[in-house]
Parts: C-alpha cells; sequence; structure tokens
C-alpha cells in the first residue's frame, strides 16, 4: 500500500461527488455507503445486501458488486483529496454472493505515478473473499 500526500486545496471533492448512486449524500436512490480507514490507509464499510440487488434468483448481480468495489477505490482517492475517474476496471469473481448478505468491501493504494492511480479492492462475505479488484484511476482537473 502506498501513502498519498494529501492536497489541502479548498476540499471540493465531496461536492463534486455528492450525487453519486453509491455514496452520494444528496442522491435520494444512493446506496449511502460511508468509509473508514485504518492506520494503513486501507478504506473500508459494510454494506448490507437485499434481493432488490440480485441477478439470477437468490444471488447478488455481479455489475452491483463490480460497483461496489470501484466505489470502494475511488473513495479511497476522494478521502484524500484526490478526484478521479477510473480508467481500467479488473474484477475477479470467486463465489456467488447470496442477496442477503453482509459484505466488507476494503479498498487501498497499490501504487502511485500522479496523475495515475493503482488501486485494489476485494468483497468478503464472512472471511471469504467472494471477489476482488484493481484498478487504475486518472486524476480529474477540478472546475
Amino acid at each position: 500500500m502506498t501513502p498519498i500526500q494529501k492536497n489541502n486545496n479548498s476540499n471540493t471533492t465531496g461536492d463534486s461527488h455528492r450525487f453519486c448512486l453509491m455514496c452520494g449524500r444528496d442522491n435520494p436512490l444512493s446506496f449511502g455507503l460511508q468509509f473508514e480507514h485504518d492506520n494503513n490507509g486501507v478504506f473500508f464499510t459494510e454494506f448490507k445486501s437485499n434481493d432488490t440487488l440480485q441477478g439470477y434468483e437468490g444471488i447478488m448481480h455481479g455489475g452491483v458488486l463490480s460497483a461496489l468495489l470501484d466505489t470502494a477505490m475511488a473513495q479511497c482517492l476522494l478521502q484524500q483529496n484526490i478526484e478521479a475517474v477510473t480508467g481500467e476496471l479488473n474484477v475477479r469473481f470467486f463465489d456467488p454472493v447470496d442477496c442477503n448478505s453482509t459484505l466488507t468491501i476494503r479498498a487501498w493504494v497499490d501504487s502511485t505515478l500522479p496523475p495515475l492511480f493503482h488501486l485494489r479492492a476485494q468483497i468478503r462475505v464472512g472471511d471469504t473473499i467472494v471477489c476482488k479488484a484493481k484498478a487504475k484511476f486518472m486524476q480529474r482537473d477540478k472546475k
């Protein structure tokens, strides 16, 4: 995990991301994800899934799992005042996820060479990693 220097510019990050479907505070359809971090730079949250997020009967939709991984990685940067967009996202699925599972989502920065950031994320159900991702994010120009 690579530490990132915080950008001490005014924090406009929250405002630019407030309508996000996954974590936006001003989106009435938002999943409402809120992330914390540990001393090693890992950002994490828990999410309780439900039947409305299924693909095949009883199994959580893979696109939703991918979006959760992507959001966790974006939050890893956003909470360090870095606005970036996903340039590449590779997801590996290991096990089907029951629609009514509690997911633990974790993400961290793997390496940086601004404006490019490499991140990783994983979702666990209990002690089992059910899917993981790696991604490249490109820092975006603030308007």
